[in-house]
């Protein structure tokens, strides 16, 4: 084999160094760096030449090994090392860090893009980008905060910005109603001051107008004369209420008026009374106005002397008070004050404007038995604007001997928004699966939860380490706004490195899994923090000193050869 070859060998050997020094140091220039994933090299020899080839041995002859001569080195490959770095906590919102496999998913100009890099701002239309500009991936939420898993989308997170409101659908109850309770009996009746018309008894179809004293013969009320109404219901008292007189408003009107004014749940009977509501009592040529409660405490009607009021003349045209109803056709004397266990709540739900809606939830003990007991619910709401008051529902809650829920009826409220321009009606459903009855000192029934929303801007945000991101708004509510999408790969070392951390689909890669954290061997999310380069600098030290002897003592190799060569060529000159 010639000298000169020696050369060449002694070349590939500077080459060889050269490019791994060439890594090395991008390897500690990179040391730093988010999400930088180191890369080693190997080497394989170049090939190599054959002097004498090896023989088989045979009886005689105990065989020979082939003599070959190596001619030099050469890259094998560089493969970058694709295990995780530390990760370090930076209490950036944005910042995420994948802690385990796989790749973020990012969209360019240039197209589907692939990184490790989880430095992530939002820019001006609040969509989460990389530090060039990248869309980062992921699957967005509908209203509900529902994922919707399949196409990818540019994560958006829009603080400041309002969101939607949503009306309430469903509504969860929790307390205890009081099982060692006394049964509600009775219902509050009110009594007017006696009446008559021209025409004989009132009835419900007598005009107001035809009204009069009995004893003067003087009008009640006159066309144009404006009745306001106060009381309360239990403890609470009721919005102000009116009733423009005209020529036509009848009795029955009034009647209306009353009820719903009050709140009178007419299609609730109690047993042994007559049906709840304002009616006429006929006694002889005279008439009064009576006015029957629901049963229970909390149901007890209060009205004073300013109760129902002509706020035109002044005057108190029925003056109405406690009193007693005589049956007219049994001649049944009733007079009662309600009893019983009962107990009110007032919950808050929205319309699809986001308005606020109060609904007045009462229970009352209806009956006890050997196997447990009934409760009557009413449920009234003063934002109830169809002009038929403020009942909007009623029902029974029953309750087994362990005093757990066992049926319920007439759970479905609905509760009319008419000229209000939200959608009307607002139907809920009321949850009392998170109730009990069972004996204590007292009943509590409070609203645990319900779905609807007022307006209200994004203030803050948290991702989860599913990559969930999940929206704080300033009316107390979270929502899904989305998810952080991941890519993986079969063999993450074939992707192709663009250089900024940046990554893109290989020959020799595969295609990429697009999943979600946590999922089909992708690492987690660890959000507020960053992922470490993952070079050791120990390492790559060694390595140093390894590839700078290795080239070293390459350029000896030639520098000898050339020394042979100048010796040989002084030799034959001579």
């Amino acid at each position: 084999m010639a000298l000169t070859s020696t050369l060449f060998t002694g070349l590939t050997g500077l080459d060889a160094n050269q490019t791994w020094l060439n890594v090395i140091g991008n390897n500690i220039a990179n040391v730093n760096t988010v999400g930088f994933k180191a890369s080693s090299v190997t080497f394989t020899p170049q090939f190599y030449t054959t002097q004498a080839a090896g023989t088989a041995p045979n009886s005689d002859f105990g065989g020979t090994n082939p003599s070959q001569t190596g001619l030099g080195t050469q890259l094998g490959s560089i493969t970058q090392n694709f295990t995780p770095g530390a990760i370090d906590s930076t209490g950036v919102d944005t910042d995420m860090a994948i802690d385990g496999s796989g790749f973020f998913v990012l969209n360019s100009s240039a197209g589907q893009q692939f990184t490790r890099d989880g430095a992530f701002t939002l820019n001006s239309s609040d969509q989460l980008v990389s530090s060039d500009g990248a869309f980062v991936q992921g699957y967005g939420a509908d209203i509900d905060g529902n994922i919707l898993q399949g196409a990818l989308t540019n994560m958006t997170i829009p603080l400041g910005q309002a969101t939607q409101a949503k009306a309430t659908e469903n509504v969860d109850l929790q307390g205890n109603l009081n099982a060692s309770g006394n049964v509600a009996a009775g219902s509050t009746i009110l009594t007017s001051q006696a009446f008559t018309s021209g025409a004989g008894a009132p009835t419900a179809a007598t005009d107001l107008v035809a009204l009069t004293d009995p004893t003067t013969g003087d009008p009640l009320v006159n066309a144009g004369d404006v009745l306001t109404f106060s009381g309360t219901v239990g403890s609470a008292t009721q919005p102000p209420a009116s009733l423009t007189v005209t020529a036509s408003t009848t009795v029955g009107d009034l009647e209306n008026f009353i009820n719903e004014s009050l709140g009178i749940n007419t299609s609730v009977t109690d047993a042994g009374l007559p049906p709840p509501g304002a009616t006429l009592q006929t006694n002889g040529a005279n008439t009064q106005l009576t006015i029957i409660g629901n049963s229970g405490t909390a149901n007890a009607l209060t009205m004073g002397s300013t109760g129902l009021v002509d706020s035109t003349t002044g005057a108190n045209p029925f003056t109405i008070t406690g009193g007693t109803y005589t049956d007219p056709v049994t001649s049944t004397v009733y007079q009662n004050d309600p009893v019983g266990e009962s107990t009110t709540t007032a919950l808050t739900a929205y319309d699809s404007l986001g308005t606020p809606i109060t609904v007045n939830v009462t229970a009352v003990l209806a009956s006890t038995s050997d196997t447990g007991n009934t409760w009557q619910f009413y449920a009234t709401s003063p934002d109830n604007t169809g002009g038929t008051g403020p009942v909007v529902g009623a029902g029974t809650l029953t309750y087994n001997s362990t005093g757990q829920l066992e049926s319920s009826t007439g759970t479905t409220i609905s509760v009319d928004r008419t000229g209000t321009g939200a959608g009307t009606p607002v139907v809920m459903n009321l949850d009392f699966s998170g109730t009990t009855s069972l004996s204590s000192t007292s009943s509590s029934l409070v609203m645990s939860s319900q779905d609807g929303s007022a307006i209200g801007s994004l203030t803050g945000f948290s991702i989860g380490t599913d990559g969930t991101i999940t929206g704080a708004f300033s009316n107390g509510l979270t929502r899904t706004l989305g998810q952080v999408a991941l890519a993986n790969f079969n063999n993450p070392q074939g992707l192709s490195d663009l250089g900024g951390n940046l990554f893109v689909a290989g020959a020799n890669s595969g295609v990429p899994q697009i999943t979600t954290a946590g999922s089909d061997s992708t690492g987690v999310i660890r959000s507020g923090s960053l992922e470490e380069s993952n070079v050791d600098i120990s390492q790559e030290f060694i390595n140093m000193i390894i590839a700078s002897t290795g080239f070293s003592a390459a350029s000896h190799v030639i520098s000898t050869a050339n020394s042979l060569l100048t010796n040989l060529l002084n030799s034959q000159a001579t």
